[in-house]
């Protein structure tokens, strides 16, 4: 049994000029990640490896989930292929990860997130929202293999948990 967790990065701030790989989360984001964090610590029963996007916006979204869920330096891999906007680049990355890791929580971007909790879950979500999470569990045992529809087991949206 495989899982994967999605987390869309936090709501990015457009009050600078800086560069998309540089936007900074805007305050909002504070608030939804500590929400959604809050309600996934009661159903996290289980190792985490933690990839993130290297873009500011996402991998300051996964240091606070990190820091509060106490996730090791040697579990939490900042990862530049990770900063994409296509589903098929994330598709190519789980399937060069160990398959030592039962479960991976990957910190990236939309349009890709939305494309992929819908073609590899079983609930369809219309937008993967910042700081949305979607879980989904797979009956495989290889990351390597070509992964088939999975069972969409938890999602967790900021403007559900306000």
């Amino acid at each position: 049994m495989k899982r994967i967790i999605f987390v869309r990065h936090g709501k990015s701030s457009w009050d600078s000029s800086a560069e998309d790989r540089e936007r900074p989360l805007s305050s909002r984001a504070y608030k939804d990640a500590e929400l959604v964090i809050s309600a996934f610590k009661s159903y996290k029963g289980f190792p985490l490896e933690v990839f993130t996007s290297d873009a500011k916006r996402a991998l300051t979204t996964a240091e606070l989930f990190k820091k509060e869920l106490k996730i090791t330096e040697n579990h939490f891999h900042i990862t530049p292929e990770l900063y994409t906007f296509d589903a098929n680049d994330v598709l190519t990355f789980i399937s060069k990860t160990s398959d030592e890791f039962e479960t991976i929580m990957l910190f990236g971007h939309n349009p890709a997130y939305t494309e992929l909790v819908n073609t590899l879950g079983s609930l369809p979500i219309q937008n993967l929202p910042t700081t949305g999470l979607v879980s989904i569990l797979f009956e495989m045992d290889s990351w390597k293999k070509k992964i088939q529809t999975g069972r969409t087991d938890l999602y967790l949206f900021p403007k559900h948990l306000r």
